[in-house]
């Protein structure tokens, strides 16, 4: 197998009914790929499932011994990666073609820390939901700060920062620490505002219960180092958006 330019770290957890569609979409990217899985301990059909797509010759197969959450499963990914970047893809999203290949021209021409794109919002079963998450050209930490608008499975990152600042906190949104983390450090993110990513909604998800998620959200201000009243005031702009997010 060549190597790699990008290494796509999934994690899933009985994720048998989408993570082919996934997989797919990542193997038809038009950049040299490998695909990390890291199943979580599924109880279902997911081995099988992935095991379709090993002549491929890019899918390196990862199970834990024991259930470490998507925080850790992604950590797990990252130290094993061959990439120069890293992708991550939730087991039950997918990409369209030429996402990774716009992203990895954006993070070479601009220097951006981190490249993130637009989204599209689709059902459970997979239909459009007719609504687009955009992403502005260019974010700051203190952007950041107040808006989320990174979502993890449309992110590309040099793999020297995904581990120097690995996800932490599964009590919390912990892909959002991460980002601010290194965008703290210096440099600013890339967005492309195109929905690269079809992001697929569901009732289990975090950011579905909306009284758990702000929760988790004025956590992450703890986590990184802010006060009470700070995180009180970060937390505001946050629920602001969140009124409209997934109207």
């Amino acid at each position: 197998m060549e190597k790699p330019l990008v290494s796509v770290v999934m994690p899933v957890y009985n994720g048998e009914r989408y993570i082919g569609k996934a997989i797919e979409s990542a193997l038809g990217q038009e950049v040299p790929v490998e695909v990390l899985v890291i199943d979580d301990c599924s109880a279902d059909g997911t081995e099988l499932a992935v095991m379709k797509y090993m002549d491929s010759g890019k899918i390196r197969y990862i199970q834990n011994e024991q259930n470490m959450g998507a925080a850790r499963s992604r950590n797990r990914g990252v130290k094993e990666a061959r990439g120069k970047y890293i992708a991550f893809l939730d087991a039950d999203d997918w990409w369209e073609k030429g996402k990774l290949k716009a992203q990895t021209e954006v993070m070479e021409q601009t220097g951006c820390a981190i490249c993130s794109t637009g989204r599209e919002l689709m059902t459970p079963d997979g239909r459009t939901t007719g609504k687009y998450i955009p992403v502005k050209e260019r974010i700051t930490y203190r952007e950041l700060l107040k808006h989320n608008s990174i979502n993890c499975s449309s992110v590309l990152l040099r793999r020297e920062d995904a581990l120097a600042f690995p996800m932490e906190h599964d009590d919390s949104h912990e892909d959002y620490i991460t980002w601010l983390r290194i965008l703290r450090k210096g440099g600013f993110a890339a967005g492309i505002n195109r929905p690269y990513l079809k992001y697929r909604l569901s009732e289990g998800g975090k950011s579905r219960n909306k009284l758990k998620s702000a929760a988790m959200t004025y956590q992450v201000y703890r986590y990184v180092g802010y006060g009470p009243l700070k995180s009180l005031f970060f937390f505001a702009s946050y629920a602001l958006h969140g009124i409209w997010k997934y109207r």
